[in-house]
């Protein structure tokens, strides 16, 4: 009675399909889509009436359902979903990137749209399904839309590019793994790229691409076909133009008053100065008895976009004067405050990042646990966007959308030069503080933490470097690149490209494409662009610090490690933690860190502290051998021998025929208690029982 409609293609030797019934039927469309076992319900609604705004009013939401992969979490109180999770929210705005540049921004109606995974089966990228869905379920709605779109996830692994590949794959380690992408794509161009390398080199990205846009190709007319057999019509949009009459006038106004506020050097003279015409204007249109002043500001916004793009297009001509491969000022700085661990304040025109290295205990860790990941982070990077950054006030507190997204994309950047645990056992946090915005201020933060890691000592493979390239298109195909944008061509332009990596190759690369999409030649010459830019970047962030320091601060704590046998963690614990609480009181170390492998880390205001608390651990912990010489303090004397205290709680016993050649009639004839001796072990048997000789030293 539901009414069910199934769709089934292959794809990527698995089973794609869509199910489209009356379940959610009070949405304008919904959709269930299944990859694998993985199923999403995707529903798009649109508000029943225009609002009185001057932009496109569309909001995606990701929403994890902790039942779709069979976990109860939570706190011990509250066992329901809460706010959503980094990896929820990064979801939703890869999402959102993908499908807002084929909207009519000119709509006026609310659209949301809900994304809910239903089953997740720990293998295939949900992210996969959920866009393929959200992508049917807005060509079958009445909602204008430019679709279809399609992303997959492309990775190269061990030299071999897979699409979709399972998250079984990633977990080998054996399989290096190059780089782990996601696009988006209509059938002729990209439109969507976030991207993860280990130093990735832009030949083998745009390989991997081609590979995936192939396939993507099919999974956009199997849409197409659906579309046609149960689309609904589109609804017409009622988009309020303004008289002709109005814009004349303000045409004619603007003439020759825009190029003073469009090229003033400082954002915040050109802010300034905008106000001022605008103010200008209204007056101007007040003594005309021109009343429609709601659409002014829109109005003067479109004639500044104009002549933006048309100066860039026609001459060259960029907002600061610069050349279209010119990057804005740099400057570079470590070491800004002492008790830091480390620091780097990086600027690039009027953007200024600052970011701050703290080193902790592996103890530190963050624990994660979302629908699809539940884990350690030994390695965080944190964004913070204050308002007085741009020149504003505003609520302070709480982290957005924005800040989420540009933080993980600086994580991700940065990340791939992080050293392994075993070559610096230390839990890194890096925070960038932007002081001032005024374009790509993640390319920035990345700069700048590498910068900080750098100072704070931390053997990063290599330094790392960012930047954004823009676009300004035509409608006849002609275009121009633009490298390091400010904020002003981002806001009129139609990309921000951006690229980071070391001198040997790209570590993250993340779009936002204002316009249906960008050819594989824009794309190539973009990476290519972001390549030359990031060597001058390197060249001014080598001035300051171009290694990482020799030794790490004198604030930060020291971190010994130590490996015991998994069957001896419960030895160096003790019952309710008594031993190694002792351990931590008598020593004076910060935290002693035990992992289930046996591997023992910890950390100390002090590496003499540290060494103590190592040697009471291998005390503790130390295995005995047959023939190994050891040497302890006489602490109990017997009828038959005497007791040896060999330190960790541990003793052995000399029997009194083992005290010397011939008759021993006494045991204190030859040692007394508080006697310091050296013996051989003649027995260690598996219960622990140690056997002592001192005759066999002697002779």
């Amino acid at each position: 009675m539901l009414n069910k409609q199934q769709f089934s293609i292959d794809c990527v030797e698995q089973k794609l399909t869509f199910e489209i019934s009356d379940l959610a039927s009070q949405a304008d469309a919904a959709v269930f889509g299944t990859y694998g076992d993985t199923t999403v319900l995707v529903t798009v609604t649109a508000g029943k009436e225009d609002r009185k705004i001057d932009y496109f009013p569309l909001v995606v939401d990701y929403e994890e359902k902790f039942y779709a992969a069979g976990k109860i979490i939570g706190s011990r109180f509250v066992r329901r979903e809460g706010r959503p999770s980094e990896n929820a929210v990064l979801s939703g705005r890869l999402i959102d990137r993908s499908i807002r540049p084929l909207f009519d921004h000119r709509l006026r109606r609310d659209v949301q749209i809900v994304v809910t995974i239903l089953s997740y089966d720990e293998e295939n990228d949900p992210d996969f399904i959920a866009l393929l869905s959200t992508s049917m379920a807005l060509m079958i709605s009445p909602i204008p839309w430019e679709g279809p779109i399609v992303g997959a996830r492309i990775a190269k692994i061990n030299n071999q590019t897979i699409i979709n590949p399972l998250n079984s794959q990633f977990i080998n380690g054996e399989n290096p793994i190059t780089f782990d992408a996601f696009i988006s794509a209509t059938e002729n161009k990209i439109n969507m790229i976030e991207l993860s390398g280990k130093e990735a080199k832009e030949e083998e990205i745009i390989e991997g691409f081609e590979t995936a846009h192939a396939e993507i190709k099919k999974l956009i007319n199997f849409q197409k076909e659906i579309a046609l057999k149960i689309g609904k019509p589109k609804m017409a949009i009622q988009a309020v133009e303004p008289a002709p009459e109005l814009i004349e006038k303000i045409s004619a106004f603007l003439n020759g008053k825009l190029d003073p506020v469009i090229y003033s050097p400082d954002k915040n003279e050109r802010k300034n100065k905008l106000n001022e015409l605008k103010e200008n204007l209204k007056q101007y249109l007040l003594q005309e008895s021109v009343m429609e002043m709601e659409m002014v500001d829109d109005l003067i916004e479109k004639e500044m976009k104009k002549l933006v793009r048309k100066n860039i297009l026609e001459s060259d001509k960029r907002p600061d004067a610069r050349k279209l491969d010119e990057i804005r000022p740099l400057y570079a700085e470590v070491g800004l405050l002492k008790r830091l661990h480390g620091s780097g304040l990086f600027i690039r025109g009027e953007t200024q990042a600052l970011a701050v290295t703290t080193l902790a205990a592996p103890g530190a860790e963050q624990l994660v646990e979302t629908m699809e990941v539940s884990g350690k982070r030994r390695f965080m990077l944190h964004y913070n966007f204050p308002p007085y950054s741009t020149g504003e006030t505003g609520r302070m507190g709480g982290i957005g959308r924005r800040e989420i997204g540009h933080g993980n994309l600086a994580e991700k950047a940065v990340k791939a030069i992080i050293p392994s645990q075993d070559e610096f056992p230390y839990t890194i946090r890096v925070v960038s503080e932007i002081l001032s915005s005024n374009g790509s201020t993640s390319m920035a933060t990345v700069c700048a933490a590498s910068m900080s890691l750098m100072d704070a000592g931390v053997p990063i493979k290599a330094p790392l470097a960012g930047i954004s390239i823009g676009l300004i298109t035509n409608e006849n195909g002609k275009y121009k690149l633009l490298t390091d944008i400010q904020g002003l061509e981002d806001h009129y332009g139609d990309m921000d490209f951006k690229v980071a990596g070391t001198v040997n190759g790209i570590t993250a690369i993340q779009t936002d494409v204002k316009i249906d999409g960008l050819t594989f030649e824009i794309i190539k010459n973009s990476l290519e662009r972001a390549k030359e830019a990031k060597m001058k970047i390197f060249e001014a962030i080598n001035k300051v610090i171009s290694k990482p320091r020799e030794i790490i601060s004198p604030y930060a704590p020291v971190i010994m490690t130590l490996d015991i046998m998994p069957e001896q963690i419960g030895e160096v614990i003790g019952p309710g933690g008594k031993i190694i609480n002792t351990i931590i009181k008598d020593t004076g170390v910060h935290t002693i860190d035990i992992e289930q492998t046996g591997r023992v880390f910890v950390a100390a205001a002090k590496r003499e502290e540290a060494v103590s608390a190592i040697r009471y651990i291998q005390s503790l912990t130390r295995i005995f051998k047959i023939g190994e010489i050891v040497e302890g303090t006489i602490i109990k004397i017997l009828d038959f021998g005497a007791i040896i205290d060999l330190g960790g709680g541990k003793d052995g016993m000399i029997h009194v025929s083992e005290l010397k050649n011939g008759f021993v009639e006494k045991v204190e004839d030859v040692v007394k208690v508080g006697d310091t001796v050296r013996a051989k072990i003649i027995r260690a048997d598996e219960d622990g029982r140690i056997g002592l000789s001192l005759k066999a030293i002697k002779e």
